[in-house]
């Protein structure tokens, strides 16, 4: 089966500033796909650059098998985009513009855009400059559904939903990936990828850091440990570990974090008496904490706003 995504040492420079660089990416059909980053890490860039919004400064990259440049009618046929700040026609209603956007597209079940109007709550008469930004974004995602395409480019779709949209959004995810078809959610609301994707990317100053099931991150990224000796131990013969971070020793409890293997840890801990070993379970937040290290700003909304482009 032909990878929904494809992408060879794609790098954009902006003048001197950095865009991505060397973005080597393939995200198979049939998958829901998370591309996580904090503000200015290239989400936005890749995402414009596999739409031919821009051009790449060198590299390659192939949606449904076609090339970004050469290829773009014909991609724009078959892929959605919803960007993270839209701008829609302010003085249609959300039913005039979503049927503006079929007949544009040349065909759609009707039937079917009214039940997903229907189900994420969305009042069709209402114009678009009366709807706060959730319901904007509704109109957003309706629009990138009811055509049914092959793949569906999300950046920050959840964003002003409420929980129970959040919830039937995630349904609808799952709905296309069981029909074969594929979704690329960028985000920074990791339960949101936690409980949704099948595999993620991280990126981080416009280089790919990782591509990982949401399982194979947590195993091999951290683990938090608190081991209870039988007396007191000098914190020095932990120090320069491999993989230890956050070491704490007092009142003969060792408390760190450790990063991969936990064997050298082990095995320094064994030249004492050990009355207890526990491992405490890393949340999603800490093992993406790892690879960005401090000070990233994880919760920073992703991203500035690209104009808005629902394919159709």
């Amino acid at each position: 089966m032909t990878a929904a995504i494809e992408t060879e040492k794609l790098t954009k420079y902006y003048g001197r500033s950095r865009g991505i660089i060397d973005i080597d990416l393939t995200v198979e059909s049939g998958q829901i796909f998370g591309f996580l980053g904090p503000n200015g890490a290239g989400k936005s860039t890749t995402i414009r650059l596999l739409l031919d919004l821009i051009r790449p400064s060198s590299g390659h990259a192939r949606v449904l098998g076609l090339d970004i440049h050469h290829d773009r009618l014909a991609i724009d046929r078959r892929v959605s985009y919803v960007p993270g700040e839209l701008s829609l026609y302010s003085e249609l209603t959300g039913g005039q513009l979503l049927t503006y956007l079929g007949n544009l597209h040349g065909s759609i079940d009707a039937i079917y855009r009214d039940k997903l109007i229907e189900r994420v709550e969305l009042d069709p008469t209402k114009r678009i400059k009366s709807l706060s930004r959730g319901n904007k974004q509704k109109v957003g995602l309706v629009a990138a559904f009811m055509i049914r395409p092959e793949l569906i480019i999300l950046d920050e779709p959840t964003a002003g939903l409420d929980p129970f949209v959040q919830l039937e959004f995630e349904h609808l995810c799952e709905e296309t990936r069981s029909e074969g078809r594929t979704v690329f959610i960028s985000s920074h609301q990791l339960p949101e990828v936690e409980h949704l994707c099948d595999r993620v990317g991280i990126i981080r100053e416009g280089r790919l850091l990782a591509v990982e099931s949401i399982a194979d991150l947590k195993q091999r990224a951290l683990r938090r440990l608190e081991i209870d000796f039988g007396g007191s131990v000098p914190a020095g013969a932990f120090v320069g570990l491999p993989g230890i971070r956050d070491m704490n020793v007092h009142d003969g409890i060792l408390n760190c974090t450790v990063m991969g293997s936990v064997d050298a840890l082990i095995k320094a801990a064994a030249r004492y008496e050990v009355r207890n070993v526990r491992s405490i379970e890393t949340s999603l937040e800490e093992i993406f904490m790892a690879y960005y290290g401090s000070g990233d700003g994880i919760a920073a909304a992703a991203g500035a706003g690209e104009a808005s482009h629902v394919a159709a």
